[in-house]
């Protein structure tokens, strides 16, 4: 988590400069930089999107959203808002990561024994169950009940990015048991979507999509190594699960899932398989340097650079291919996927007759259900599962440490506004589901902030080293 060294290095340089600057953005930094999946962006979005619809210009900002956006394919063609098509082609792009993440930590992280994995997964039935029964008992029975579905999931972003605030304060545990956790959530989240908001599900797009998979999986287990039939393969996963009607998020994880998180060349092996190589091609470079002909230097380079070629692609097979991949999504994801997301789904109207509704059953179902549901619902199952020997909690990550993770998953911004437009539509309903997710992502953010705050070991003075 945090900068790159390279970026470290200028920061502690500018330190010498303005002491008081440097402290300050080393504080916002996990919010905005680093390799990880971060809120800032997100969270500068939704500031945006929050002003702009209750500004002189909301008509025409929201209606820019709601633009049709099609793709014709001869007769054929399929049709979007392009809000729609934000959630649907670009929103996985974020899953992938989810699932390519989680993948990796219950592999060679923190989750990789089976008791530790098993720990989020309980703690992720209960992050669901409880919140959905705090609702109902709220708001059961009223025209806000169909509105359940959007305290079940988490907003891994802010989430990750709040923890992230604490560098190495908090055990590495405590982040892949957040990750892992938001990642059942948010499966859970789309599983309800596909089978609670979805009005049929074809059969022959779930066929193409477990085919395409398949694939994927098949290329895998014979070491195939180009990118281009991955991708292709992914597309049409992509393409069957929109088409089969479940919401396209979910072959996001599910190609995540599948992206190799050991590398096909260890360092150990490369060591000893690239020695030779690179003697020969010090001696065909030095060869060529000295060579009095040219057609002999031509033949001497060319063998020096098919030394080069060999060593190139040696070295890139000990890269981990889920690391390279979220590499490269993760700015993506980070500064156009999520904030387009935010600006194409906030939308809430501030007026009187919405702040009314505070404390009509939908609202207060859902702060109830995501502020008090969550972190209830996560310690509780946890401990049970302990105490029954299912699960163990990972290493140096303390009880008061899991009931700060249960708190930050009460923000559930993301997918939770997205399922509140499933279940309303574009009404007032909407609207004040939309605002007690805000109120509860408020909230659970605050409240798990001060707890991880309290658990975070004292920050260190580092003073900045003298200038030569």
């Amino acid at each position: 988590m945090g900068l790159s060294p390279r970026l470290t290095g200028r920061a502690t340089a500018r330190a010498h400069h303005s002491p008081a600057a440097t402290a300050f953005l080393r504080r916002i930094e996990p919010f905005f930089a680093g390799s990880e999946v971060t809120g800032g962006p997100l969270l500068l979005a939704t500031i945006l999107a929050l002003v702009m619809t209750n500004s002189p210009w909301a008509r025409a900002f929201e209606g820019f959203w709601d633009s049709p956006v099609a793709i014709r394919f001869g007769a054929e063609q399929v049709s979007h808002t392009l809000a729609e098509w934000i959630d649907h082609a670009l929103l996985p792009l974020f899953f992938v990561i989810i699932g390519a993440d989680v993948k990796r930590e219950m592999v060679s992280g923190p989750l990789a024994h089976w008791r530790t994995a098993a720990f989020p997964l309980a703690g992720a039935m209960g992050g669901m169950l409880v919140p959905v029964g705090l609702f109902l008992l709220v708001a059961g029975g009223t025209e806000g009940q169909p509105g359940w579905g959007s305290v079940i999931t988490t907003d891994t972003a802010f989430g990750l990015a709040l923890i992230a605030v604490f560098a190495t304060r908090l055990p590495a545990g405590l982040r892949a048991l957040m990750l892992a956790f938001a990642a059942v959530d948010d499966v859970g989240g789309l599983l309800v979507i596909a089978f609670a908001y979805s009005a049929a599900i074809d059969p022959r797009g779930v066929i193409v999509a477990a085919i395409a998979l398949a694939g994927i999986v098949g290329l895998r287990r014979v070491g195939w190594v180009s990118s281009v039939p991955y991708v292709l393969l992914a597309l049409i996963v992509w393409g069957g699960v929109l088409e089969s009607g479940i919401h396209a998020t979910i072959a996001g994880v599910m190609i995540g899932l599948t992206v190799p998180v050991a590398p096909r060349l260890e360092q150990r092996d490369f060591a000893e398989k690239v020695q030779r190589r690179v003697d020969e091609f010090q001696h065909a470079h030095g060869a060529a340097e000295r060579a009095d002909d040219d057609e002999e230097e031509q033949q001497l380079r060319e063998r020096a650079e098919e030394r080069l070629g060999y060593l190139h692609e040696m070295a890139s097979a000990t890269r981990v291919a889920s690391s390279r991949l979220i590499e490269i999504l993760t700015p993506w994801v980070n500064y156009v996927v999520l904030p387009l997301f935010a600006l194409s789904n906030v939308r809430i109207h501030v007026s009187g007759a919405l702040l009314s509704t505070v404390f009509s059953p939908l609202v207060l179902g859902v702060v109830l259900g995501l502020v008090v549901g969550k972190p209830l619902g996560f310690l509780g199952f946890t401990w049970a599962a302990s105490a029954l020997g299912l699960a163990r909690r990972p290493d140096q990550v303390s009880w008061p440490m899991v009931v700060g993770v249960g708190a930050l998953a009460g923000i559930g911004f993301t997918i939770s506004l997205f399922i509140a437009g499933l279940a309303f539509g574009g009404g007032e309903l909407r609207e004040a589901a939309s605002l007690g997710i805000l109120i509860a992502s408020i909230l659970a953010a605050g409240i798990g902030y001060l707890i991880l705050h309290r658990c975070a070991e004292p920050r260190r003075a580092v003073e900045a080293p003298a200038m030569p």
